[in-house]
């Protein structure tokens, strides 16, 4: 950083010293002046990227160690340095215990070491600003991590205790048509838990993968897709339309990442249908340009009540219990979204259906 975008906030009760540091250092850094307490904070409010803050310690009312003291407080990442004369020593001591001084400039200070020690001190602002962020980074992932561990654990237990206490019915009873029920009931188990086991590894893919970029495909992408649901589409008999348009064949992109996208939407298109549905409808929509591509997904399922839209795309978020979701997938979405330049818009009606569009730019 050039030394004129440097932010620095000089307090001392006395005018002409303000002035006259100000006009001494207005061509090095940007300078801002306060002759008190009150309008130090108030300057610290309004700008909150000031890098170094110089006090005087004679002043009336809170000294500069007692400002620096409270300073620090609200505002920890400046960096604090004392103006102090030689007969302050021990105002220097308690600064450094205190205030957390960076260090303490003697009177008649020079205009040299002013410029040094406001240099050295931007160094260690930005040091500390880089250790704030990435200890902020490692707090939420540690939250994020103990969310995941819990979810994983209770969502893999659940099926496994539900199979278990089937197996054990079967074990005692004798009936043909219960036997079979109960089948039926851990085949669909077995089916969401491995459902859930790929959202897990997807999740993984994205948080740990590097893209893969490469001329994509589309009639491939969409063939593939469609082996996907083809049968989901005839047990549920669900209208599942494709349509696929391509201006321009060379799109770039990360083939899996593209296909985790259509999986996840087209997985809840299908999922969450409603029963009483004469026709039931998944549409898939893919326009492709040298740019961007644009991909509609949508449905006339139970749609997504208004309340919950804004939280969809949270880690764990189910937005209904009427079919079990790993509440991965909107998450591992948008999550590969952002790695793929891309965004996604989502309009739905409760009871309706709901639409899912995306825009991904071409990448290089």
């Amino acid at each position: 950083m050039e030394l004129n975008k440097i932010k620095v906030l000089y307090i001392d009760d006395e005018m002409p010293n303000l002035l006259g540091f100000k006009a001494s250092f207005r061509l090095h850094f940007t300078i801002f002046i306060a002759n008190n307490s009150d309008e130090a904070i108030k300057i610290l409010n309004e700008n909150n990227d000031i890098h170094i803050i110089l006090c005087d310690q004679r002043m009336p009312g809170k000294s500069g160690v007692e400002l620096l003291e409270l300073i620090r407080t609200s505002f920890p990442l400046p960096i604090r340095m004392l103006i102090t004369g030689f007969s302050d020593i021990e105002s220097v001591i308690d600064a450094i215990n205190r205030g957390n001084v960076y260090r303490y400039i003697k009177k008649p200070w020079q205009q040299e070491d002013i410029i040094t020690a406001i240099a050295e001190g931007h160094k260690f602002y930005l040091a500390n600003s880089l250790l704030k962020i990435k200890n902020d980074e490692l707090t939420k992932a540690y939250a994020e991590l103990d969310k995941f561990a819990y979810s994983v654990t209770h969502d893999l237990r659940g099926p496994i205790t539900s199979i278990a206490g089937a197996v054990m019915l079967i074990e005692n009873d004798r009936d043909i048509e219960s036997i079979q029920k109960m089948h039926v009931m851990i085949k669909h188990t077995v089916e969401k838990l491995d459902q859930f086991i790929t959202s897990v590894h997807d999740y993984y893919k994205i948080q740990r993968g590097e893209l893969q970029i490469e001329a994509i495909d589309f009639r491939e992408l969409l063939d593939d897709i469609k082996s996907i649901y083809s049968i989901a589409e005839k047990v549920d008999h669900i209208n599942f339309k494709t349509s696929l348009i391509v201006k321009d064949e060379n799109f770039r992109s990360d083939y899996t990442c593209l296909k985790i996208v259509l999986n996840n939407l087209l997985s809840n298109a299908f999922k969450y249908q409603k029963n009483d549905n004469i026709e039931k409808i998944v549409d898939l929509s893919i326009v492709v340009n040298k740019e961007e591509v644009k991909i509609v997904v949508s449905d006339n399922g139970i749609g997504i009540r208004p309340e919950y839209i804004d939280q969809i795309f949270n880690l764990f978020y189910r937005a209904t219990s009427e079919s079990l979701g790993s509440g991965f997938g909107l998450y591992n979405v948008k999550d590969v979204l952002k790695k793929i330049d891309g965004v996604i818009t989502v309009k739905s009606e409760f009871n309706e259906g709901t639409t899912f569009e995306i825009n991904i730019h071409s990448k290089k």
